[in-house]
């Protein structure tokens, strides 16, 4: 009789047990399932995409677009071609405003074509602003204008103008070959600096040094020159450029 009990319970139990198992079970993914659920993900990604705004869709990152330098408007340059070769001065207004609006003046009348380098000392200057033509050069020769503070000093390849005394400056100019820094303290305020080919500065015939008359060269310009100091080296143009 207990055995037969046992056995009833036995039973009782591992129904019991199915029963459990099987209502907390999960139901088990069949291949038929795997299929469907993959189809509803592929509907939702297809819904939720449709439903994105237009920005989100496609975003593409921009470079911001590349901006160009501005030019400092307080700065020019200024090209010589030489007979010697060609230099490039960079003029500063900010150095001395009024040198570098003379300087400018006078570039754009094609003023300097044809100047000899009529004052050439080594290690020292090299000097030019007479005219060829003596009618040009009584254009400007009473041009005079107010001498700049001397904010730079007189140092190599720097330019500045030439003087004969307060307030006197017109249109003679001079490399500063060497450091000419004695003359800050006398009035002489450079304007500009050579910043391309100094070595052709430094190079200008240098044979004839202070003999070429100023007078004379402002009587009678470059026939006078040319006849006397043939060997002199000159500007064949000054331009402004970028």
């Amino acid at each position: 009789m207990k055995r037969v009990l046992l056995i009833a319970v036995g039973v009782v139990v591992v129904v019991a047990g199915l029963l459990v198992v099987n209502y907390f079970q999960p139901e088990r993914l069949t291949a038929d399932r795997l299929e469907k659920a993959a189809e509803v993900q592929k509907q939702l990604d297809s819904d939720a995409a449709a439903a994105a705004p237009a920005g989100e869709k496609e975003k593409s990152v921009k470079e911001p677009a590349a901006t160009e330098a501005k030019p400092d408007a307080n700065v020019f340059k200024v090209k010589f071609e030489t007979s010697a070769g060609d230099f490039v001065v960079e003029v500063h207004r900010d150095w001395a405003p009024l040198g570098a609006q003379r300087v400018e003046e006078l570039v754009k009348a094609n003023y300097y074509d044809g100047n000899r380098f009529f004052r050439v000392l080594p290690g020292s200057v090299v000097q030019f602003g007479l005219n060829g033509d003596p009618k040009v050069t009584a254009e400007w020769e009473k041009k005079w204008f107010k001498d700049d503070p001397v904010k730079q000093s007189n140092a190599p390849a720097t330019l500045t103008f030439a003087t004969g005394g307060p307030n006197t400056r017109t249109t003679q100019l001079f490399i500063n070959l060497g450091n000419n820094g004695r003359l800050d303290g006398m009035g002489f305020s450079p304007f500009g600096k050579v910043v391309e080919g100094f070595d052709v500065a430094k190079k200008i015939n240098s044979e004839y040094r202070e003999r070429p008359d100023q007078g004379r060269i402002t009587a009678e310009g470059n026939p006078y020159l040319e006849r006397m100091f043939p060997r002199l080296d000159y500007i064949k143009t000054a331009r402004i450029v970028e």
